[in-house]
């Protein structure tokens, strides 16, 4: 897989998302209770744009009358037809065996890092001030 640096830390604020061009594929960012996702950016169900979803909980229920919310804003809901999607993995509420959303590897790292490779050049003194996000496709 190749990696991609999509963005900054501080481009996506907390609850927020981006979309970004990789390869031809929208792919969005969601930044959520300080963790990143990217998800392909298309509902499988009819292709709605899941940039626009509403980030929820999820909702349980033990018994009649009493619900439990956990996982506060790690799950998706298209804003077309309201199917509900795992942030983490890009499973299916409703039918986890059978539909999902294309998910990727999100790493966090520090510019500093990122500037290291296998090849040597001259260089000069960095200053860096922010880490970037960084999606494997």
């Amino acid at each position: 897989m190749a990696r991609h640096i999509v963005a900054s830390t501080s481009e996506i604020p907390p609850g927020g998302n981006k979309v970004v061009d990789i390869a031809g594929r929208d792919i969005v960012v969601f930044h959520v209770n300080g963790e990143f996702f990217a998800l392909l950016n298309r509902c499988p169900h009819e292709g709605a744009p899941l940039e626009k979803a509403a980030c929820v909980a999820r909702l349980t229920s033990p018994e009649p009358g009493i619900y439990e919310r956990s996982r506060v804003g790690e799950m998706l809901r298209c804003p077309w037809h309201g199917w509900e999607f795992d942030m983490r993995n890009g499973q299916s509420w409703f039918d986890p065996k059978r539909v999902k959303i294309r998910s990727y590897p999100v790493a966090v790292e520090r510019g500093d890092e990122l500037q290291k490779g296998p090849y040597v050049a001259e260089t000069f003194p960095v200053h860096v001030e922010d880490s970037y996000v960084i999606v494997e496709v």
